[in-house]
C-alpha cells in the first residue's frame, strides 16, 4: 500500500462530531513534521471544550510543531474566541497550516468568519472530511455526502477529500478497518473526491497488511484519552 501522504499549504480537517477528527489532526501534524515540513496547527473547536487539539499542545510543540491558540487564562474557556494570528496564519501558511475544525456543521461555521481571510489565501486550500464508518449519522455513503453537504454550507468551504478513521475504539479489529475502507472507497468513487488515508492504530498495523489498501495508512497513536490512561508516545521527528 501506499506509504505517503503528501500536504502543504491550508489543510482543513472537518467531520462529524464522535468521527475522530482532533485525533487525526494531531497524528496528521506529526507525520507531516517527520516529513521534515514545518508545521502549525489552529485549534479552532469552538463548539467541543473536551478533547481539542491544545490537550496534546505539550507534546506537539516539543516535536517542533507550532500552536495557534488562545492566550494562556483562556485555554479552557468555552468561548468562541478567534485571533488575528489565525487569519495571518491563513493568508501565509508556509509549508502546511492544519486548522482543526469543531464538530458537524456547527463547528464548522467558523469557517465562514474566516472568508476574507480565505479569499486572500496565497496557498490553495484543501479541506479534509474525517469519516467513522460507524458512527450512525456516517455508516452509508448517502449519510457521508448529507454530511458533507451540510459542512460545506456552514463552513462556506469545499471538501476537497475524505479520511476514513474505522475504529470502535478500545474494541477496533482489522476487520473494523477492512469494513471501514470499503465504505470509503465507495464514497470516493460516488463523490469523485480522493481517499487521501485510512487510519490504524499503531499496534494494528501488522494485521491490516493483507488489506491491500490503495491509499496510505496514517498511524493513530492516541493522544485524547480519559483521565484514567496516559497518552501514547509521539514519535520524534527523523
Amino acid at each position: 500500500m501506499p506509504t505517503d501522504i503528501d500536504l502543504n499549504g491550508i489543510v482543513i480537517i472537518v467531520g462529524n462530531y464522535g468521527s475522530g477528527k482532533t485525533e487525526v489532526a494531531i497524528n496528521l501534524a506529526v507525520a507531516q513534521r517527520t516529513a521534515r515540513h514545518r508545521v502549525r496547527v489552529a485549534d479552532l473547536d469552538l463548539v467541543n471544550p473536551y478533547f481539542r487539539t491544545r490537550e496534546a499542545r505539550r507534546s506537539l510543540e516539543t516535536l517542533g510543531i507550532e500552536m495557534i491558540l488562545p492566550p494562556e487564562g483562556w485555554l479552557q474557556a468555552d468561548l468562541p474566541i478567534l485571533m488575528p494570528q489565525v487569519a495571518g496564519l491563513i493568508r501565509d501558511p508556509g509549508d502546511l497550516a492544519l486548522l482543526d475544525v469543531g464538530g458537524d456543521h456547527v463547528g464548522a461555521r467558523v469557517l465562514s468568519a474566516l472568508a476574507e481571510a480565505f479569499d486572500a489565501a496565497n496557498r490553495a486550500i484543501q479541506m479534509l472530511q474525517v469519516v467513522n464508518p460507524f458512527r450512525p449519522n456516517t455508516d452509508t455513503v448517502a449519510a457521508c455526502l448529507d454530511m458533507r453537504a451540510a459542512i460545506e454550507a456552514a463552513s462556506r468551504q469545499t471538501v476537497t477529500g475524505w479520511i476514513g478513521n474505522a475504529h470502535m475504539m478500545d474494541e477496533t479489529l482489522p476487520d473494523h478497518i477492512g469494513q471501514g475502507y470499503a465504505l470509503m472507497r465507495d464514497l470516493a468513487d460516488a463523490s469523485g473526491l480522493p481517499l487521501v488515508c485510512m487510519t490504524a492504530a499503531e499496534a494494528l498495523l501488522p494485521q491490516i497488511a493483507h488489506l491491500a489498501m490503495d491509499c496510505p495508512v496514517l498511524t493513530i497513536r492516541r493522544q485524547l484519552v480519559p483521565p484514567w490512561k496516559k497518552p501514547e508516545p509521539l514519535h520524534p521527528v527523523v
